[in-house]
């Protein structure tokens, strides 16, 4: 299994409205690295759904429902999309703060790209996430 984390700005589309939604495909990905890293999502990879602009903060997870297919918004075939399904929300949101002052998340896409908008996550990273999380 791999892990991951995508951001969102909640004015435009928020964990709340995820729940709702019951799964999403994930659009509007015109980042060449980010595109790739949709690419490599499996079915079942785990995702941090994650407040940007607004809150910077991670505030659920999410899991891979259908791999990467042609995103239906453009006709353009450069670009993909992966189906997202929410799974729960964190009992305590982790702020991008907290992240960057944590040592064993120094090497975090999130704070070493922080214009990426899907990342990839190691195990390890993910684990510390979850536990400041308060999700195990």
């Amino acid at each position: 299994m791999n892990y991951w984390l995508v951001k969102s700005e909640p004015f435009k589309y928020s964990w709340e409205q995820f729940v709702k939604d019951k799964v999403t495909f994930w659009d509007g990905v015109r980042n060449y690295q980010a595109r790739n890293n949709l690419k490599a999502m499996k079915k079942g990879d785990q995702v941090l759904f994650y407040h940007s602009n607004e809150g910077l903060e991670v505030v659920g997870l999410a899991t891979v429902a259908k791999e990467s297919y042609q995103d239906p918004t453009t006709p353009d075939p450069n670009w993909v999309v992966v189906d997202l399904k929410p799974l729960k929300p964190f009992k305590k949101p982790v702020t991008l703060a907290a992240m960057k002052a944590e040592k064993s998340l120094a090497n975090l896409s999130l704070i070493r790209q922080g214009r990426l908008s899907v990342c990839n996550v190691t195990p390890e990273e993910f684990k510390v996430i979850m536990e400041m999380g308060e999700m195990k």
